[in-house]
């Protein structure tokens, strides 16, 4: 009898892990909740999320994603004792910027590249795996993709941008130091010649291409000390892309709205991404931006642990 009930616990133990590897919390960071800001009920991109996993993603009202279920991938995010520090170190020096000048977090450039493949498949920059161990997970991605790399600064004053990443022949390729750097000098810069710069600050997170040291020198030129990003004057966290409104609102908004009509084509893609950009109402940006002061409010009280949920303040 011993035995047999031995065996029963063996299995259900086994079918467990077969389902819940690591006990992985997966969630995703998009900006669903946001939707009803604008009165949009279209759900996120066709085909965007796979899964063999009975696990279901769910917004802060309990509803599951239309179509959306856990990813396991590759890009899960192990989380170190030392990323918990940087965060709070970082959260603190903001709130105190806050305190001092309460519109601080309104003069943030807040930038940021994501992919836009044709068939809608959604990459590591929506759906991160948190997790103290790496997950040890896989995601299944097309052998030729065709996408877009697309650029974007993102403040209080509204969105610099869309900037796709293409050669000199017009094709479209993926971004490196080189291309960051020739983004900034010719498009960026002359974008900030209607504003105050020397009221602005930058942020960028720790990716390669940003981090160069002519990336770093060239951004100075512009904005001194007033930079965000690691090596800068001031550090950026690494993995806190529930830090970057462009990663818990924009990225995700754009993928729910691109793919309705279907494209067929990058420059029908191309053409969406720019439209629904520029339908951005100031009202939104300016509640994603009022909503990243309340996830400074949470990472600090948390100890610099990740955000479990998507959390909007209304």
């Amino acid at each position: 009898m011993l035995s047999h009930i031995w065996h029963i616990f063996l299995l259900f133990v086994f079918v467990f892990i077969q389902h819940f590897p690591s006990c992985v919390v997966v969630r995703y960071l998009s900006s669903r909740a946001l939707l009803s800001w604008d009165e949009q009920t279209s759900p996120i991109s066709r085909g965007s999320c796979q899964s063999n996993s009975p696990i279901g993603m769910f917004m802060e009202n309990g509803d599951r994603f239309n179509s959306c279920q856990v990813i396991y991938s590759q890009f899960g995010l192990a989380i170190h004792q030392k990323d918990h520090q940087a965060r709070r170190r970082f959260v603190k020096w903001a709130q105190n910027e806050v305190a001092v000048v309460p519109d601080f977090h309104k003069r943030i450039l807040f930038s940021d590249e994501a992919h836009f493949w044709l068939n809608g498949y959604v990459n590591k920059q929506n759906c991160r795996i948190w997790s103290e161990a790496n997950p040890q997970v896989y995601v299944e991605t097309p052998l030729h993709p065709e996408k877009l790399t697309v650029w974007c600064a993102l403040w209080a004053g509204g969105i610099i941008g869309p900037y796709f990443f293409k050669n000199d022949e017009g094709h479209n390729v993926t971004v490196n130091g080189d291309r960051y750097r020739a983004m900034i000098t010719n498009f960026f810069i002359s974008e900030l010649n209607n504003h105050d710069v020397q009221k602005l600050w930058f942020q960028q997170d720790g990716a390669t291409c940003h981090t160069a040291r002519a990336t770093i020198d060239l951004l100075k030129d512009t904005f001194g000390d007033r930079l965000i990003s690691r090596f800068g004057p001031v550090n950026w966290p690494p993995r806190s892309c529930d830090l970057t409104p462009l990663d818990y609102f924009l990225w995700g908004y754009v993928k729910s709205l691109v793919y309705a009509d279907k494209p067929q084509t990058l420059d029908h893609l191309e053409d969406n991404i720019r439209r629904v950009i520029a339908n951005i109402r100031p009202q939104m940006l300016e509640k994603v931006i009022e909503n990243w002061t309340s996830r400074l409010d949470y990472i600090r009280a948390s100890r610099g642990s990740p955000m479990p949920e998507i959390i909007f303040k209304m």
